[in-house]
């Protein structure tokens, strides 16, 4: 399909916007971004979930009653915003919609059972298409899975084509609401997996203990202290062992999955939190270890990157790593995920497979994703 603006398939001068909201639901981030020689961000904009929508797609994150008509009203309200996010971005960068060659509109996933053949986001690309006026490329995840994957984690595939390098092995890191790794080494496959709770273990804590949904800066893990025990019960999960390829998400890593490991614990609420921050980093970092021998640089980005206790772990852990963010090799941190199906959205419309079979275990490479043309 060729771009509106008669530029090339290859690596036309035509802008694409990603949208992104992820399981620490916080809200949307939107970029709109050119391809033309790397990746340039032409504008970027990120819009709050409203309290009741966020609790109700906490809430189903878990079987309840009605769920198929709450679902269906949280996916056009989910529409609506992800509608005025692309419309918002635009504005920000300066492009008219309907010069926008497609959005990348991944959806809210709600459940993600890969083991079983399916994954669930909530969207209606439809009404987006609509409402937006641009044309919207959704359901990225599905086709990998129908072809034996785990249909996630997709971003590593961004990552390869945008921070591999020759002659250093590098590793990026996401810490949004799950951890993701994507191994670049010089030479060779490209591997990544989900290692486990980034930010999603932390956030709950958080909410339940202090003022505010997040732990911004980290400071309330920083007030406690990590219990060995508890923290050493933690990684006994045995999704940490389970080899490659995986995923994961809010299905195991949740209030329930919590509350079975602090079962007689009396420590401190913010023993707890540091104890979280803790599992996390040495999650992420024991994964590097084992699967990314030889790393020479880690590279993070996500919402995790704020989280300055976190990030002090993570370093402490990896002491013979160079670790920084994205946005000292020319992508910003905040916007990587949604830069990512930004770019994926292109490889969709001119017919490029999306996926690393390597990383997600399909069968082989897949065009991705769903295309819903703009309205006329």
């Amino acid at each position: 399909m060729a771009s509106r603006g008669g530029g090339s398939v290859g690596g036309e001068r035509s802008p694409y916007v990603g949208v992104m909201s992820g399981t620490s639901l916080d809200g949307i981030d939107a970029v709109v971004a050119d391809f033309e020689h790397g990746c340039k961000l032409l504008g970027a904009t990120h819009i709050a979930f409203p309290g009741d929508l966020r609790r109700e797609l906490l809430g189903l994150q878990e079987s309840g009653a009605d769920e198929i008509v709450r679902a269906a009203r949280a996916a056009n309200t989910l529409a609506d915003l992800y509608a005025h996010s692309i419309r918002s971005v635009c504005l920000a960068a300066g492009v008219e919609p309907h010069d926008v060659v497609a959005a990348g509109v991944h959806g809210q996933t709600v459940r993600h059972r890969p083991h079983e053949g399916w994954t669930a986001q909530l969207n209606n690309p439809s009404r987006v298409a609509e409402k937006a006026y641009v044309t919207v490329v959704a359901d990225f995840r599905m086709r990998d899975i129908a072809a034996g994957g785990h249909g996630a984690p997709l971003v590593p595939a961004f990552h390869a084509a945008m921070f591999r390098d020759g002659r250093r092995h590098r590793v990026v890191a996401n810490l949004g609401g799950i951890a993701n790794i994507t191994d670049l080494p010089p030479r060779g496959a490209v591997r990544g997996f989900d290692t486990g709770p980034a930010n999603v273990l932390l956030d709950t804590w958080h909410a339940r203990h202090r003022s505010g949904a997040c732990d911004v800066s980290g400071a309330y893990a920083a007030s406690g202290t990590a219990d060995a025990g508890l923290l050493q019960a933690m990684l006994g999960e045995p999704y940490f062992a389970a080899p490659p390829p995986k995923s994961t998400g809010r299905d195991l890593f949740n209030a329930a999955w919590l509350e079975r490991y602090l079962g007689g614990f009396d420590g401190r609420a913010e023993d707890v939190q540091a104890t979280l921050a803790e599992l996390t980093a040495q999650s992420l970092c024991n994964a590097i270890r084992e699967h990314c021998a030889g790393a020479d640089e880690l590279y993070l980005c996500g919402g995790g990157v704020r989280n300055d206790d976190l990030v002090r772990r993570i370093v402490e852990a990896l002491p013979a790593v160079r670790v920084s963010t994205t946005d000292t090799i020319g992508v910003a941190s905040d916007h990587v995920e949604a830069l990512a199906f930004a770019w994926l959205a292109r490889e969709t419309v001119n017919g490029r497979p999306g996926n690393v079979p390597d990383v997600t275990g399909a069968n082989g490479p897949r065009v991705l994703g769903a295309i819903y043309p703009r309205g006329a």
